[in-house]
């Protein structure tokens, strides 16, 4: 367990907070450690139907292209490739803008079918937090 994670699940205990780490399985937790540890865009790349609706221009087809299948897997840094990807189709010619491109891309993005493993543990994450605070 890395670092980070031990100390921000020691430091909820501490103050009385239950983490999904340290509770008893099928019990109600307070707080749900996941770090992101590739850049976000690397989520983008697990809905590739997501930014083609939001860039239309970009091929409905990089979801089929050798680099892009293991979205967490992408070499050379995702951003990089995201922007790439984006300039190559007609958008963000002066250089990916991360906040634009994030609002746009996000409010197409499914969860259910997003193909990133990273993404996948941080949804299923918040979905058992929301799942284990029910009444």
């Amino acid at each position: 367990m890395s670092q980070i994670k031990t100390t921000t699940r020691n430091n909820g205990n501490i103050i009385g907070l239950i983490t999904k780490s340290s509770c008893q399985k099928d019990k109600s937790f307070q707080v749900l450690n996941r770090i992101v540890v590739e850049e976000l865009e690397a989520w983008f790349f697990g809905d590739v139907e997501a930014i083609c609706q939001a860039y239309p221009k970009v091929s409905a087809n990089l979801a089929k292209q050798k680099r892009y299948r293991d979205p967490d897997g992408i070499k050379g840094g995702t951003a990089e490739a995201l922007e790439r990807v984006l300039q190559n189709a007609g958008y963000h010619p002066g250089g990916l803008e991360k906040y634009k491109a994030s609002s746009e891309i996000s409010q197409y993005m499914n969860p259910e079918l997003n193909s990133s493993t990273s993404f996948q543990a941080f949804y299923r994450g918040l979905l058992d937090c929301i799942n284990s605070n029910q009444v």
